[in-house]
C-alpha cells in the first residue's frame, strides 16, 4: 500500500493542540503520511497565564528539513506559522522549486490567545512570496484584512470584497474563516474561486475549546487535496471535519482546549450547507 504524502511546513505548539501537533493529526486521520519542517517552537508559561514564548529555529535546519521531505515526493503542503520575512521566503523558495500545484497557505499571524501580529513584516512577506504560490489560503476574518489591507471583515458582504482583494493577489482560491465570530446564525465560511461565492454553515457550537481549528481546517485541505479531492469538495469536506472537532473539543487545562482530531471519524459529520451567493 503507497500512502499520499503531505508536508507541513509550520510550527511546533509544545501543548499539542495547534501548528505542526494538529496538522500531524489531521493528516493521520485522512490517511496521509504526514512529515514536517519545523519553523519555530512555541511554549507556553504555567506560572504566567499560559504567556506565549516564541522560538525561531536556525534557516539552515529548517532548509535541511525541506530538502529532506521534498527528496521523497510530495503530494500536498501546507505552510502554517513562518514566522519573519526571511522564514516565508524560504518557503515561498521551497514551493516554487518542488512544482507543486496543491499549496494551502494557512497565514498564521498570532498565537492564539496572544492578540499581536508576530512581526508586521512577514505580512507584505506573505502577500509577495506565497499568495502567488497558493492554491487556496485560508485565513480567519484578522488575517483577511491583514492580507487585504483593510480592516477586519464583519460581514458576509465584508468578506466578499476582501476575498476579492486576496484573489487579485494572486491566490487561486480563498477560504475565509468567520466561524462564530461573525454577526450570524450560523458558523459561517466564505469560499470564493474567483468567479462564484460560496457560503459554508454550520450549527455553532457553544464552547471554548477550539485550539488549533484553524491549523486543523488547513491540514484537512492539504489532505484532501493530496487524495485526489478537487479544491471545493476538499474545503466541504475539511469544514465536516473541523466542525465535527471543535463540537468534541475538550479542556486540557485551565487555559486551554484543543478540538478533538478523531471526532468526525469516529463519531461521524455534522450537517454543513452550502449556498452559493
Amino acid at each position: 500500500m503507497t500512502l499520499k504524502k503531505t508536508l507541513t511546513i509550520a510550527g511546533s505548539d509544545t501543548s499539542g493542540g495547534a501548528g505542526i501537533a494538529a496538522d500531524l493529526k489531521t493528516f493521520q486521520e485522512h490517511g496521509t503520511y504526514g512529515m514536517t519542517a519545523i519553523t519555530v517552537i512555541v511554549t507556553m508559561d504555567p506560572d504566567n497565564n499560559w504567556s506565549h514564548g516564541v522560538y525561531s529555529l536556525p534557516v539552515n535546519v529548517l532548509k535541511s528539513q525541506i530538502k529532506t521531505a521534498l527528496s521523497t515526493g510530495i503530494d500536498a503542503i501546507k505552510t502554517g506559522m513562518l514566522s519573519t520575512e526571511e522564514i516565508i521566503k524560504i518557503a515561498g523558495n521551497a514551493i516554487s522549486e518542488s512544482g507543486l500545484s496543491h499549496v494551502v497557505i494557512d497565514p498564521v499571524m498570532v498565537c492564539k490567545g496572544e492578540d499581536e501580529v508576530l512581526n508586521p513584516g512577514t505580512v507584505d512577506a506573505m502577500v509577495e512570496f506565497l499568495l502567488p504560490k497558493a492554491e487556496i489560503v485560508t485565513p480567519n476574518l484578522f488575517e483577511a484584512g491583514q492580507l487585504a489591507g483593510t480592516k477586519t471583515p464583519k460581514t458576509i458582504e465584508d468578506m466578499k470584497a476582501v476575498a476579492e482583494k486576496i484573489h487579485s493577489l494572486g491566490a487561486r482560491n480563498v477560504v475565509i474563516k468567520g466561524g462564530k465570530q461573525l454577526d450570524h446564525d450560523k458558523a459561517v465560511d466564505l469560499f470564493f474561486d474567483g468567479q462564484t461565492f460560496t457560503l459554508l454553515e454550520a450549527e455553532k457550537t457553544a464552547t471554548t475549546y477550539n485550539h488549533g481549528a484553524g491549523c486543523t481546517f488547513a491540514a484537512a485541505i492539504t489532505a484532501n487535496l493530496a487524495n485526489g479531492l478537487d479544491v471545493k469538495e476538499s474545503v466541504f469536506e475539511a469544514k465536516k471535519f473541523v466542525t465535527a472537532a471543535i463540537a468534541n473539543g475538550w479542556k486540557l487545562n485551565e487555559y486551554v482546549g484543543p478540538v478533538m482530531h478523531g471526532a468526525k471519524n469516529r463519531f461521524g459529520a455534522p450537517e454543513i450547507t452550502t449556498t452559493e451567493i
